[in-house]
């Protein structure tokens, strides 16, 4: 794309305007379809417990298989490029859920989006800091992105949950499919790559050059291994986001379940922008306490579901680590990791972020899985915030005191 094209959206903060609308759109038909699959699993597809995580994982040991090789293509070739395939197989994965019900079927949807997120992560970031080139602008504009992520979500819950109330729940999940194949093409279009440098030579040679430099960095960066080492253990408490919907059924949450699961979806992401907004002007002072804060928060709220006598504190739970804890402490370690990788790392090192997200979700899963089908949800929900503890401790005692003495790099 020309950079005469980017221009037409008006001056200076064209990227910034293509990266949050961009964001904003693809929040709508992933949380949409995920809101409308979510129910599907259950009511439709008849899913047990063990079944339910075990598609967490399923799509976890694919990120982890194929993370890091495309976050290593996007910072050897293209930026740009890996992140519209991610749209096609997001939305190929997002179409097919809609029209299956065999478990075995659902697991190949689940590998389809994992590939999705794979192309995307990383890269995406990445694309953003190159193509901004404005340093000291990157930490506001992810966290606005984290905004815009939540606010596109509860747009997507509310049209998505209505078509699915309305007209079925596969026909929500697989128009919110065609929808983000169409978005792919949107990125194809309208986003430029202006200032990603191709590194030239042999490629296999580029692309064993960026992997061993990300290697190193990450290795050698107390950071961002505390952020790796946290971010490992709250993904894999978050696994049991599967478990919510059976959770609220199981406990009596009110008819219809369509529409109270949307209003609770879209208050979960409400409670995110506000939460979100307060912290905004303090993570790159902060980040360790506003993160090991965030994962006590979601303690108490999994506690709370897990012992909740009825769907009211059962929703309320939900309402916290959807709207506080999984938002928080994902702004906050991308924008802690980003502030200290140089560009020609950047998207790799987002994909080593990703494979500590996936890894967490694997690690866990079969475990939460295998706990929720001998003794039941609400000791799977306790296990994982047990372990939302333990990221709490580990970064609020030995990452406050660590970041204090260390200024964030140069983006």
């Amino acid at each position: 794309m020309k950079a005469s094209a980017v221009r037409r959206w008006g001056g200076s903060a064209d990227i910034k305007t293509i990266f949050l609308r961009w964001t904003g759109m693809r929040a709508i038909f992933h949380r949409g379809y995920w809101l409308a699959a979510s129910l599907y699993f259950v009511v439709v597809a008849h899913l047990s417990p063990s079944e339910l995580v075990l598609l967490g994982t399923a799509m976890g040991i694919t990120l982890v298989l194929a993370n890091v090789p495309i976050g290593v293509w996007s910072d050897a070739f293209s930026r740009k490029w890996p992140m519209v395939l991610g749209h096609f197989f997001l939305g190929a994965g997002m179409m097919m859920t809609g029209v299956v019900t065999v478990f075995p079927l659902l697991l190949t949807t689940q590998v389809l989006w994992g590939l999705g997120w794979a192309c995307l992560s990383g890269a995406d970031v990445a694309w953003l800091t190159d193509e901004l080139d404005c340093p000291d602008r990157i930490a506001a504009v992810l966290a606005a992105r984290a905004r815009w992520d939540l606010g596109g979500g509860a747009v997507g819950m509310t049209a998505f949950g209505v078509l699915g109330w309305a007209g079925g729940l596969s026909p929500a999940i697989i128009g919110a499919g065609a929808a983000m194949i169409l978005l792919g093409v949107f990125v194809a279009v309208w986003f430029p790559e202006n200032h990603f440098s191709l590194i030239r030579g042999r490629r296999w040679t580029a692309t064993l050059s960026v992997f061993s430099r990300g290697i190193a960095l990450a290795r050698g960066d107390r950071q961002i291994m505390l952020v790796f080492a946290a971010t490992m253990i709250v993904y894999g408490a978050g696994e049991a986001d599967r478990l919510f919907p059976r959770r609220l059924v199981d406990i009596g949450y009110p008819q219809p379940q369509v529409l109270w699961y949307t209003a609770l979806g879209i208050g979960s992401l409400t409670l995110g922008v506000i939460a979100l907004r307060v912290i905004e002007a303090h993570i790159v002072g902060a980040a360790p306490r506003i993160y090991a804060l965030a994962c006590l928060v979601g303690l108490g709220a999994l506690l709370a579901l897990a012992n909740a006598p009825n769907g009211l504190i059962g929703g309320f739970g939900v309402l916290l680590v959807f709207g506080v804890t999984l938002p928080v402490t994902r702004a906050v370690g991308m924008i802690w990791v980003n502030g200290r990788v140089a560009s020609e790392v950047r998207a790799t090192m987002h994909s080593f972020l990703g494979q500590a997200e996936t890894m967490g979700e694997i690690a866990s899963g079969f475990t939460l899985a295998l706990v929720a089908g001998l003794t039941g949800i609400p000791a799977a929900l306790t296990i994982s915030a047990a372990l939302l503890g333990c990221a709490s401790l580990m970064v609020g005692r030995s990452g406050a005191a660590k970041f204090s003495r260390s200024r964030f790099r140069s983006a």
